[in-house]
């Protein structure tokens, strides 16, 4: 390549956000489409994951679907802008009757499902291990909480068939009039000296802007700026940009999404260079766990009385476990009936 060459891709990267070390796993990569008016967040998810999908050690089929709902937390969760959290839960007469994805910003995530053991086996038998299967019917709620003393945004959705993708390009279009595309992976992988299958995701999603929109980046659900006044047009038509973008994701195999060697830029590259794609500085994001002594013991104290916390004693002593963290807190109940 001659110097001229190699001047103008050096220059070419530099405009996309690409010339800089790639980014590794459990991070989230803004970008935009701004040829196409749309703009978009890559994530990719390993120790992290893997760290959540262990410790309760779910049958593989509820830790797939338990992924596929922290891959999607994370893709919405991750673009709050003040201190807050973006809530996932399912709730469905499925033999995995409640997924709950706790993203705490700008980074923490945990997560937790329950299922029915003798309902997954049979399924499991049945060959029906899909994630509308496996969840039913019921519905899924997005909750943004902001705070005390502020008011809580939360949309919610009919689950009957549908998959963590399909509710997503419900969402945003019902509550946010936003058409909006995502594409979630999640896979056990091994590497080399490493013989334990270790979990692995990775998820894009995408969302169409009014004309030169994609470059501002706004907030995702909570910032009241979300209104797309071509979807509120009944004789809206998909513009020729949107369409490019999602059938160029369309391409997206799962092994690129979930591949460790394959960084979220260099595939944002592959799919997008034709036509430009602009990535912005990646942000972590690690498995964390907010509860602690201080939180369970306000809980005990507030919420049930002195004859409920004795009841719940065994062997003089209340255990309570964290659900997703697994936890065991141990607190007396006279210690209780004293500070009263």
């Amino acid at each position: 390549m001659t110097t001229e060459a190699t001047t103008m891709t050096e220059n070419l990267l530099s405009a996309m956000g690409l010339d800089r070390p790639e980014t590794g796993d459990d991070a989230v990569v803004p970008f935009t489409l701004e040829k196409l008016d749309t703009r978009g967040r890559s994530v990719r998810l390993g120790p992290a994951l893997d760290t959540i999908l262990s410790r309760h050690d779910y049958p593989v089929p509820v830790a797939r679907l338990l992924g596929e709902a922290v891959v999607l937390a994370s893709l919405i969760g991750s673009s709050l802008k003040f201190d807050g959290r973006f809530i996932l839960q399912t709730q469905t007469d499925g033999p995995v009757n409640l997924i709950v994805v706790d993203f705490a910003a700008p980074d923490g995530i945990r997560g937790y499902a329950r299922f029915d053991q003798e309902l997954l086996l049979k399924a499991a038998e049945e060959g029906r291990t899909s994630a509308p299967e496996l969840m039913g019917k019921g519905h899924l709620a997005m909750t943004i909480d902001q705070g005390p003393h502020t008011e809580r945004y939360q949309g919610i959705v009919a689950l009957d068939g549908k998959s963590f993708e399909e509710v997503a390009h419900t969402y945003f279009l019902q509550s946010e009039q936003i058409p909006t595309q995502v594409r979630i992976a999640v896979a056990q992988m091994t590497t080399k000296g490493d013989h334990r299958p270790r979990w692995r995701a990775g998820g894009l999603l995408i969302q169409h802007l009014p004309q030169g929109g994609a470059a501002v980046m706004a907030d995702l659900p909570g910032d009241g700026n979300f209104d797309n006044p071509d979807m509120a047009d009944p004789d809206f038509e998909e513009a020729d940009g949107w369409n490019e973008a999602r059938a160029m994701l369309a391409t997206v195999e799962d092994l690129e999404l979930a591949d460790p060697e394959i960084s979220p830029e260099r595939l944002l590259f592959r799919l997008y260079h034709e036509t430009g794609v602009r990535v912005f500085p990646p942000a972590g994001l690690e498995e964390r766990c907010n509860c602690s002594v201080d939180r369970i013991e306000d809980m005990l104290a507030n919420s049930f009385s002195d004859e409920e916390r004795d009841d719940m004693a065994v062997n003089g002593e209340i255990e309570v476990v964290c659900e997703f963290c697994s936890t065991a807190y141990r607190f007396n109940p006279h210690h209780f009936n004293v500070k009263n």
